[in-house]
């Protein structure tokens, strides 16, 4: 008896196995991209919105602790945002007084003092409702606290 020899099947197209992996690279490649390609200009609003969250914070905390009545006004002369009411030293070692991280927002404040352009901080407890928006062009973040817990980005439509 002969042993046949090895043929070698010609094939053609691609198995399943191989199709599969391709696809799965295909989809992760995408996916990467999709993330990487989200909004910058958004992504840093909401940073500049967790800034200013941890800065109103901190200055509410103190007009409590020193029964101040401090007050933040968000358009200051240089393009920052400032606070009244504080002694100068506690804003400098506190670094209260540092400028926005990017481009200085429009800011709209909401249940604010009656000029509407001032954010009361303390010296009481409960502060009242209020809202501060931020506005860098078609992007929008809002900042809100219900007078007793701490300012929070709110979620849509809060």
């Amino acid at each position: 008896m002969r042993a046949r020899p090895f043929r070698r099947s010609l094939q053609r197209g691609f198995t399943l196995i191989e199709l599969i992996v391709a696809i799965t690279i295909v989809a992760i490649a995408s996916a990467t991209v999709a993330v990487a390609m989200r909004d910058r200009a958004d992504v840093q609003l909401e940073r500049e919105a967790l800034h200013l969250a941890s800065v109103l914070e901190t200055a509410r905390a103190e007009a409590r602790a020193a029964s101040l009545d401090v007050r933040w006004l968000p358009d200051g002369a240089d393009g920052r945002y400032r606070f009244t009411g504080l002694p100068p030293a506690l804003v400098s070692r506190l670094a209260l007084d540092r400028p926005w991280l990017g481009d200085a927002p429009v800011v709209e404040i909401q249940g604010a003092s009656a000029n509407g352009r001032t954010l009361r901080l303390g010296p009481e407890p409960l502060i009242g409702a209020q809202r501060v928006t931020l506005v860098r062009g078609e992007h929008r973040i809002s900042l809100v606290t219900d007078g007793l817990r701490p300012f929070a980005i709110a979620k849509d439509g809060a």
